[in-house]
């Protein structure tokens, strides 16, 4: 990548995908130890481990708390036992909530949990259950996604052969309302389109992809961004290791046109509630992006869907959060 990131301040790291929650106490540490050699890392950075509810024992979380951990993600994904088995989940509801309280007990203050919605079989009843039972636990953080089927698992299997059957639109809309007013009511701020956290506790990590920051994926699939380029690893974890071992790291590189950083803007930016914030495309952008930008937006601006704030950005309003993809696609700019 272009830009020497040993040059700079480490504000998160973030230590996901897969199951990172199998590793062992050597393990993390050698991953510690190579961060500490290689990069500068900020006292006040936020430091994650995404983990299984099923993995976390006690023994586990006092292990962490050892470490320089201060966050965790909980995939709970649904407090329904039914749901989780179609799933394919490890743990059912009261390992979740276990496991929640086991960490608070080991003493993280800073835990987020993911959420699933409109899953085949759920119902509002349902939905609402799963809402009470992680507004109980009163998480820092609650990041909640729509089920996708994506070709080749076991879910787009089950759906393709009838199996099971998807919700339908009128489902998925009623569900995600579902979300925003019980999760405000309780005094979350909806800050980005499946992300909602308690004032403070929004988080710094995936904030910073919104907000086109610079950041580094190491791993097998690791994908980086220096503002001007994308670059992704190998994804086969063997090519991936032996690039390594070999001093040849396997990976590709995109360096990215004017029209693609602004569209990558357009499509991040406008999922958090700041919106687009027409100073920064100026500082950024030739002035036609930001002409077009706003012809684009004004037929959104007089139907309600998007807002000209007093901050002069542009952002969605509750109604257009509802139609957010089919708006980033008017706003997105095409050669």
């Amino acid at each position: 990548m272009r830009k020497n990131y040993t040059e700079s301040n480490v504000d998160t790291i973030y230590i996901g995908g897969g199951t990172p929650s199998t590793l062992q106490k050597d393990d993390f540490e050698k991953i510690f130890a190579t961060i500490g050699e290689n990069f500068c890392v900020k006292e006040s950075a936020e430091i994650t481990l995404e983990a299984n509810p099923d993995d976390l024992s006690r023994d586990y979380l006092a292990m962490l708390r050892s470490l320089p951990f201060n966050r965790l993600s909980m995939g709970v994904q649904s407090f329904d036992d039914a749901l989780l088995k179609m799933l394919g989940r490890r743990h059912d509801s009261a390992r979740a909530k276990e496991a929640f309280g086991d960490a608070r007990a080991a003493g993280f203050d800073n835990i987020s949990i993911d959420l699933m919605f409109a899953l085949p079989g759920s119902t509002p009843e349902s939905w609402s259950n799963d809402l009470e039972n992680a507004i109980e636990l009163r998480p820092e953080h609650i990041s909640a996604y729509n089920l996708t089927y994506e070709e080749g698992t076991a879910l787009y299997k089950a759906a393709q052969s009838g199996s099971i059957v998807p919700l339908d639109e009128e489902g998925n809309l009623q569900q995600f309302t579902m979300l925003i007013e019980a999760l405000e009511a309780a005094g979350y701020c909806h800050y980005e389109i499946s992300n909602f956290a308690r004032p403070g506790r929004e988080s710094r990590h995936n904030s910073s992809y919104w907000h086109n920051m610079p950041y580094l994926g190491c791993g097998a699939a690791g994908h980086s961004y220096d503002g001007v380029s994308r670059q992704w690893n190998v994804a086969d974890i063997a090519l991936y290791i032996r690039g390594i071992k070999d001093g040849a790291p396997d990976y590709e590189i995109e360096k990215l046109t004017e029209s693609e950083r602004y569209n990558d803007a357009v499509l991040t930016r406008l999922r958090t509630r700041d919106g687009l914030p027409l100073g920064w495309f100026r500082e950024n952008f030739q002035e036609k992006y930001v002409e077009y930008m706003l012809s684009a937006a004004a037929a959104h601006i007089e139907r309600g869907t998007l807002t000209h704030t007093d901050n002069n950005s542009i952002r969605l309003t509750k109604k257009g959060i509802f139609i957010s993809d089919a708006i980033m696609r008017d706003l997105i700019f095409v050669e």
